[in-house]
Order: C-alpha cells, then structure tokens, then sequence
C-alpha cells in the first residue's frame, strides 16, 4: 500500500509562486509515473502535470511555461513549482502515484491553493 501526502498549499497573490511537495510512503514502486491533478468546486478534476520515474514530463496547456514538475526518486517526493500564478489557478491540487503496471494507485488529500489579492 502506498500512501501520498500533498503539501505546500495556501493563498498567494496573482503574479506570486508556490511550490508544492507530495511525499510517497509505503511500497513506492521505483519506477511509478507521478501526477498533478486539481478541482475546481463544480468541475471535474483535471490533469496539472504528470512525470515519469525516468523524469519525462508532460503539461497541460494550461500548466505549460508556467509551472515545472520534478520528482527527487530518492526521497520519494514529488513537487510542483508554480510561477506567474492566475485567479483561476485555484483549486485543491491532487497528488497520484500509479504504479509502473497499472494496477496500483494512490491520490492524496489535497492541498488548497487560493490565488487571490
């Protein structure tokens, strides 16, 4: 079982950064793909950001050139860096872990981010 803990959340101006964490636990499978997703109240959950166990990464269009997912393998940490943040930036932003088989996965809690003046 593994678990995931998102961190990093909070009320930003529009313009300012946060960089979020999500720290795995557990049986972390070494070569698990990682993910950023986040929800609007209202809407479905969409897909922030996702990277590889070997550090490829794809962006959602609107992810793209503003914010930067990486992963540190050995510490088992996930984060995000989010620059030049907008109003419509808020949400709580979702961690996922999938294994490298697909048959495992864990989301966490998620952490609230507010963008707001």
């Amino acid at each position: 079982q593994v678990q995931v803990v998102e961190s990093g959340g909070g009320l930003v101006q529009p313009g300012g950064s946060l960089n979020l964490s999500c720290a795995a636990s557990g049986n972390v499978d070494s070569d698990a793909t990682m993910a950023w997703y986040r929800r609007v109240p209202g809407k479905q959950r969409e897909l922030v950001a996702t990277i590889g166990s070997g550090g490829r990464t794809q962006y959602s269009d609107r992810a793209k050139g503003r914010f930067i997912i990486s992963r540190d393998n050995a510490k088992n940490t996930m984060y995000l860096q989010m620059n030049v943040l907008k109003p419509e930036d808020t949400a709580v932003y979702y961690c996922l872990i999938v294994s490298s088989t697909g048959a495992f996965s864990s989301w966490g809690l998620g952490t609230q981010v507010t963008v707001s003046s």
